[in-house]
């Protein structure tokens, strides 16, 4: 039986995309597919398993942050076919920069985050998490800064 495509529902596909049916649609309306969304009887969405593909790499490029524009773009120049990989190449290095400075940024985020969590460790592990602390504890970049207390009902930072 090569050859057959499985015929999916919008339901099938946004349960196995994680796509909502709306963002489907939408992802139709903003021309995001490669081919054409088919009809069936009735006038129903069909979709194959090469939509099911697509729509990963749409849910990845997205998820990376690829703005929509961008996307639309890269859809347009797989749908022309062979001949733009040059143009295509130029676009997904220019995301991959931008997902690289975004994980730069995250990792100085998560490297803050880290530091806090083990400030709060030793604070709840020495049983002074309700008293105030002054002691100056040092930041991410070697500065010294303050801690403070919940006292009068303040968060510590």
């Amino acid at each position: 039986m090569a050859g057959i495509t499985a015929s999916l529902s919008i339901g099938q596909i946004a349960e196995r995309t994680g796509l909502s049916v709306h963002a489907l649609r939408f992802y139709e309306r903003e021309g995001l597919f490669v081919n054409a969304v088919r009809r069936g009887p009735g006038g129903r969405r069909v979709y194959s398993e090469d939509d099911v593909n697509w729509l990963t790499v749409c849910i990845i490029l997205r998820a990376s942050g690829m703005p929509l524009p961008t996307l639309r773009r890269y859809a347009d120049l797989v749908r022309e076919g062979a001949g733009n990989e040059e143009e295509r190449l130029t676009l997904m290095r220019e995301h991959q920069e931008n997902v690289i400075s975004q994980i730069g940024r995250l990792n100085e985020s998560l490297d803050l985050i880290r530091f806090k969590v083990g400030v709060y460790e030793d604070l709840v592990d020495q049983g002074s998490a309700a008293r105030p602390c002054h002691a100056p504890s040092p930041s991410p970049d070697g500065e010294r800064t303050p801690l403070l207390t919940r006292s009068a009902g303040a968060e510590a930072t």
